[in-house]
């Protein structure tokens, strides 16, 4: 199995055109440097009008990097981030999704 590599999305800019053009340019780079690997990109909670960039990078990211597995992590830093990366390095068949980790997240539908 390969290792799980926890790239830092957190801090973009609240308006979503401009989080996107700044996770294109920033973390894109770090995934595909984490070649060989599994990834995990965490974010930060935010409202539904950033569900669609996240989801489209995180969809595309996991096809570029196959057959290694690309996963975004939005939700709050602390426990529930580290379980759900201890969970997706123990399953091996689940990639290209957005996952939150607090039940209170905006950004569910």
């Amino acid at each position: 199995m390969t290792a799980l590599v926890r790239i830092d999305a957190r801090g973009l800019p609240a308006a979503p055109l401009d989080a996107a053009a700044a996770f294109h340019a920033r973390v894109v780079p770090e995934v595909r440097k984490a070649a060989g690997n599994d990834a995990a990109i965490l974010f930060d909670p935010a409202d539904h009008t950033h569900r669609g960039w996240r989801r489209a990078a995180v969809e595309e990211l996991a096809r570029e990097a196959a057959p290694n597995r690309v996963n975004g992590i939005a939700g709050p830093a602390g426990e529930g981030v580290d379980d759900t990366c201890d969970y997706l390095a123990a399953a091996p068949g689940v990639t290209g999704q957005l996952l939150q980790t607090d039940g209170n997240s905006q950004d569910n539908p």
